[in-house]
């Protein structure tokens, strides 16, 4: 079964991703990516209503709050994790 996703490679979409982008890492998020944005669009916001129309994606886009991509990121991480040991973070922790 393939799964139908809007085309972000759209060159509208894309310039609203990107000023949507632009907006975000202003306000709230320095470090966020284009391909986090991405992400959240195509694996959680327009995997359940995929928009029929360009009007209704770039509504979509502008829409997208920064605790919306945190919680989609944070959510993406702790499902990731599922399959990793603790010997994969040995980077992260300290040893005193």
């Amino acid at each position: 079964m393939t799964e139908t996703v809007f085309d972000t490679e759209n060159t509208m979409i894309q310039l609203v991703m990107v000023l949507k982008l632009t907006e975000l890492r202003c306000d709230q998020l320095p470090s966020l990516q284009y391909e986090n944005l991405e992400d959240y669009l195509r694996q959680y916001l327009w995997k359940r209503e995929v928009p029929s129309q360009l009007n209704q994606a770039v509504d979509a886009v502008l829409s997208v709050t920064a605790n919306d991509i945190v919680r989609f990121m944070a959510t993406k991480s702790v499902i990731n994790s599922r399959h990793e040991t603790l010997s994969d973070y040995a980077d992260l922790i300290r040893r005193n």
